[in-house]
């Protein structure tokens, strides 16, 4: 007899505004200037994606000196040192910055921060592209990474009145809150945001991951392993002590892992595209009764323009 299973399925998921627009940047680019078309770092972090756009023939490198003279390059969604662009004008390359317009807008802070002289403090995870572009606008020196409260207990500032903070955009606002406010006894006139870092997307689908982990007894998140928001979508469903576990697409399921669960919820990480979603519905539906049911918890119309240079005729 075959086991019924009851899925519950987050929305929002899957790509944001900004991937989106990433994406598109780099299809529209193919189209207008023929392959190949070079991408400074993944585009998204997401290896099916990476691979159909590969087959399109974009080439994706790790640094400009990769990119010779006469093809376009496009800078990841994640942005970018400002050193980049600034060798790719000293070159006379043709560039599109592909840039998510809420990581530009905490490249603008660090900016705005370090012309008034604050220390920079900024929240995010060492070694990942977005806090990599983000510290690489100021100066060397200027800003400080913190990832924990043991971070924060070790920060010695030279002015301590002085003092601003800005967020890696993909992480958990759980996760922050005990950040920030360690930073606001030990720097009691720290400077906010003047809007949260932590952008729309990530805490939309943060909430619709929360909210299946009330119905669920697993959680599956579609989602790459580099992907920042994914692995915090992971520890959301986990954090009231619902198991979950996450998956680049359908062949990665343990379903021994799943063997006890009668209701499992899915959601994606903003860089998983809805066809990675679908696969992953089909395979429950090969192996089980299935009840499909989507759990709403905020609408999401967001929408960015894609840069005036892919519009105009060549």
């Amino acid at each position: 007899m075959t086991k019924d299973i009851n899925l519950y399925i987050a929305n929002p998921r899957g790509f944001c505004a900004g991937v989106d627009r990433a994406i598109q940047i780099v299809e529209i680019a193919l189209e207008k200037y023929g392959a190949p078309v070079y991408v400074r770092h993944e585009i998204v972090h997401n290896k099916f994606v990476v691979e159909g756009l590969q087959q399109r023939g974009a080439i994706f490198v790790d640094e400009l000196d990769e990119v010779p003279e006469d093809v376009p390059v496009v800078f990841s969604a994640h942005g970018v040192p400002k050193s980049v662009p600034e060798e790719a004008r000293r070159r006379n390359m043709l560039y599109v910055d592909a840039t998510c317009p809420l990581v530009s807008k905490v490249h603008r802070e660090a900016a705005a921060h370090e012309k008034s002289g604050a220390e920079i403090i900024m929240i995010g995870h060492e070694g990942h592209a977005e806090v990599i572009g983000t510290m690489g606008q100021v100066a060397r020196g200027r800003i400080r990474l913190v990832e924990t409260l043991d971070d924060v207990a070790k920060l010695d500032l030279a002015n301590s009145d002085n003092v601003a903070y800005i967020t890696q955009t993909t992480l958990s606002l759980d996760d922050t809150a005990d950040i920030i406010a360690a930073l606001k006894v030990k720097f009691p006139n720290i400077s906010d945001p003047k809007k949260e870092d932590i952008c729309y997307a990530t805490t939309n689908r943060q909430g619709a991951v929360k909210a299946l982990a009330e119905r669920a007894e697993a959680v599956l998140i579609i989602g790459a392993p580099n992907s920042s928001n994914s692995k915090r979508l992971v520890e959301v469903a986990n954090r009231p002590g619902c198991k979950s576990m996450l998956i680049q697409r359908a062949a990665d399921i343990d379903w021994n892992w799943l063997s006890s669960a009668v209701n499992v919820g899915i959601s994606a990480g903003a860089s998983a595209p809805e066809i990675l979603v679908e696969e992953v519905i089909d395979a429950f539906r090969a192996r089980y009764d299935v009840t499909l049911e989507t759990i709403m918890t905020v609408e999401e119309n967001v929408r960015f323009k894609l840069p005036a240079m892919l519009m105009k005729e060549n």
